[in-house]
Formats: C-alpha cells, structure tokens, sequence
C-alpha cells in the first residue's frame, strides 16, 4: 500500500498520469491500481510537475536586510525547494542552518564568501571579511546544507576592491570540490566583461537579464562578446529577479535572440514578496510565459534545469526513487499588469496558480489553493 496516489496528474506535455509516493520517494508512475492510504483524485484538470525550485531567495530570518522565513517564500507559494543567495558567511551559516530544520521547506544556502554575510550591503568592501579558511571549515561542518558559493560583484559590494573578491572566490571554489558559484551583477565597476572572461563551466551569471548599463546586452542590443564566450564555456544564466535587477526588456530582446535563462529564481525576501515587484516565484515565472518562453521551458528552469545547477541530484524530475516533492498548479486565463524592476508594467495573459505542494511526500495546501479548498491531503 503507498502512503500518497495522486490519480490522473497533468504534466507538462498534457500527458496524464498516476503517481504514486512511498517513504518520501517517487514510487511509482503511469496507470496504479495498487491501494493507498490516501488519494488525491485530479481529474485531469491538475498540472503536477517536479517540486519547484527557487534558485536564489533571502530568508534567513536573522539577516539585518534581506530576511524571510523559509516557508513563506518556499511551500506557502507552491515551491518545495529554496536556496538562499548569499545571506549567510561561515560566522552564521551554523545558526541559519539550525532554523531550517523547522521548516517544511526544503532549504539549502550559497555560502557568501564574507565570512559577515549579508549585514550590509558592502559585504566585500573589506577584504578581510574575505576569510579562505573560513569557507573550508564551514563547507566541512555543513556539506549537505552548503551547495555552493556566492559572490556579489557590483561597485556597491565591493567598494573599492574591483575584481579582486571574485579573483578570491574562483580560487576558495577550487579548494572546495568545484562547488558551484552563482556571482551577482549589477552597477560597475567591475565591468561585466572583466567578470565573465573568469567563469568557467557550471558557474552561475544571476541577474541575467537587470536593466543596469553594465548589463548583458550592448548599447546596440546585441548580447556582450564576453557572455557569449561565458556562456560556450558553460556558463548559466538565473533570473533573480528581485527588486531592482530585471527588465522586460532586456528578457524580451534576449530571448527574442534565443537567450534564455538556465533557471528562474526571484530573488526574494520579505519586502519584495509583499510590497512587489516579485511577490512569488509563480509571479515571476508567469512573466517569463508572457515573454516568449513556452510553459515546458519555463517549468525546466525550476526542476531539472535548478537541480542540475545546484548538484540535487535528487530532485527536479518525476521519476521513480527520488524525492517525492511536487507541485500542483493551475494556469488560469487571467490578464493581469505585472511591473518589472525597472518600474514599467506588462499585461500578462496566463498566470500560473500554485494550488498545493508535496514535499518528502507530504502535503501541503499553498495560500491560494487553501483559498480555494483545492484538494484534502
């Protein structure tokens, strides 16, 4: 007997299936006649993917600016898995890791190579926050919570210190196994070019698609040389959208070009969760299917696409033996403007309603869907 049937789930691809969980796992899937302790019937109507992964949040709840708490940006809004972005060095890296384990949500960190974290925003102004040590120590206490590392380039983090912090952190992600380095850009200096000539395979450019002078794309519109060669190199793109770092424009024109993001992530915490632009990452992923990405690709780039980034081998896809996290979700015809960082709106015609989540195999009803009284897990 399994613990969970979820009967006639719609996927992606509009295929219907069962699927069925046991011990927190993916058990099963296709046509099950086999009894359950509990059954979810879904009539087709509901699409179930992987559990969505947000790729960069902020939700340490400690941090003095950018705080949340794990399940507010995480299974309260349908996603099942959050990687908080760099608010954490190795001085309390120990502590947000012990306020994870209250959380349904499952929650990882990029450990920012300041050993302070996120206490203000020129974390990599002073170099001696810039602890080498520090990071393999803390990588050895919390292995399977640090998934990689975090390195804010932009002249208001590192003051005067130019390229030098990501010189720092490409040589601490050697030292550690290779983990993966997500590296935020924004205003320079330093100059995108200078960023993106170091990146190297499995590296991770977030803020893709900010609307800042030294952003991805020429005066002319073309996409820099410099990312084109990041990106041959294997280099990824992240959304993070948060509160000043996406332009519909900028993903406009470089999608239009073929340019898509690796992942979609929100960047969020709690002002921009409830004051916008972000509010969640359903709201985020639903402007990238008004700009041109179709709902398959935009639903990779928080599965598959997030869990192979980020090296979670075990999740991201809907197949038998791995984490039986998914999301249940609607896209409902509803026009609705939807702003941007830079303050210009778009009408945006479909939007994805996150109706409920499964995470390690338990249930659970998103705001919306409790709103709705979609389904008694």
């Amino acid at each position: 007997m399994f613990d969970l049937l979820l009967r006639r789930a719609r996927l992606v691809d509009d295929t219907l299936t069962d699927i069925a969980i046991q011990d927190g796992k993916i058990a099963a899937l296709g046509d099950i006649s086999a009894p359950a302790k509990s059954i979810v019937e879904l009539n087709g109507k509901t699409y179930v993917s992987a559990g969505w992964i947000d790729s960069h949040v902020h939700c340490y709840p400690k941090s003095p600016i950018y705080h949340d708490e794990p399940d507010s940006v995480g299974i309260a809004t349908g996603v099942t898995t959050v990687i908080d972005a760099g608010s954490t060095g190795a001085d309390d890296v120990d502590d947000f890791w012990q306020l994870t384990r209250k959380a349904s949500t499952d929650v990882y960190a990029l450990l920012n190579i300041s050993r302070v974290g996120l206490i203000a925003q020129n974390e990599l102004a002073n170099m001696d926050n810039i602890d080498a040590d520090a990071v393999r120590d803390a990588v050895k206490r919390r292995p399977d919570f640090i998934v990689g590392l975090k390195a804010r380039m932009s002249s208001s983090v590192v003051g005067e210190n130019g390229i030098t912090p990501l010189d720092r952190a490409k040589a601490m992600q050697k030292e550690n196994g290779d983990l993966p380095l997500m590296v935020h850009i924004g205003n320079n200096p330093p100059n995108l070019d200078e960023i993106a000539e170091r990146l190297s395979a499995g590296d991770i450019i977030t803020h893709c698609y900010n609307g800042k002078p030294n952003r991805i794309l020429t005066p002319a519109g073309e996409l820099r040389a410099s990312v084109t060669r990041a990106l041959q190199r294997g280099v990824r793109l992240d959304v993070g959208h948060g509160t000043a770092s996406f332009s519909f424009a900028v993903a406009q024109r470089a999608i239009a070009m073929g340019i898509l993001p690796h992942t979609i992530s929100s960047d969020i915490y709690c002002r921009n969760r409830i004051d916008g632009p972000v509010r969640s990452l359903a709201s985020v992923m639903s402007k990238f299917l008004s700009i041109g990405m179709t709902l398959t690709q935009v639903i990779d780039c928080v599965t598959a696409n997030a869990a192979d980034g980020l090296r979670l081998a075990h999740k991201g896809r809907l197949t038998t033996g791995l984490d039986a996290d998914l999301t249940l979700f609607t896209l409902k015809h509803e026009p609705v403007v939807m702003v941007d960082a830079e303050k210009e709106s778009l009408q945006v015609d479909n939007i994805l309603v996150p109706l409920a989540a499964v995470r390690a195999g338990k249930g659970y009803m998103t705001e919306q869907g409790s709103a709705e009284n979609a389904f008694n897990f």
